[in-house]
């Protein structure tokens, strides 16, 4: 019984010093969302491409994103949905996948598309209002002819557009 005794205590001052630090084991998991069910098309002038997309559209799921993902299929990315159009700027920390930014206006239109290069801290802005912003996996842009003046396709692309 002694040694359970010493176990719990141990046990307990271990979650005290993680508790203390601000360290959270929680928080270094990636967060996934769900698919939604209607993909994102992107007419390049060319063709179409296609992806299907987890949604992030609050300030929680925004400020997480693709952080801690390890891999993610090619067909996939992330769509960031802001309430207006405004100027956006986002950073990599924590984030381990390199991406390809897609900056899209409220209209649908791409605005500019940038390198997300991992764990940087230094801002990524095309230096123009956006609302949304598609994060993909980095070299599917080039690979794909998506580009500045494309447009994009999706119910939740253009609602409440002034």
């Amino acid at each position: 019984m002694p040694f359970l005794v010493a176990l719990a205590r141990k046990l307990f001052l271990v979650v005290c010093i993680i508790a203390g630090s601000g360290v959270s084991v929680l928080a270094e998991q990636p967060m996934i969302l769900p698919i939604d069910q209607t993909p994102l098309v992107i007419d390049t002038g060319q063709d179409e491409a296609q992806f299907n997309i987890e949604v992030a559209d609050d300030a929680i799921e925004r400020s997480r994103g693709l952080m801690f993902r390890h891999e993610m299929p090619a067909d996939r990315g992330m769509l960031f949905v802001f309430e207006q159009q405004q100027p956006l700027a986002f950073w990599m920390k924590n984030t381990i996948l390199p991406l390809d930014l897609v900056f899209i206006d409220e209209r649908g239109t791409v605005q500019a598309v940038l390198p997300g290069v991992p764990f940087s801290e230094a801002p990524i802005s095309p230096g123009k209002p956006s609302r949304y912003v598609l994060e993909l996996k980095q070299g599917t842009a080039k690979r794909l002819g998506i580009d500045a003046g494309d447009k994009v396709r999706h119910p939740l692309i253009g609602k409440n557009a002034n």
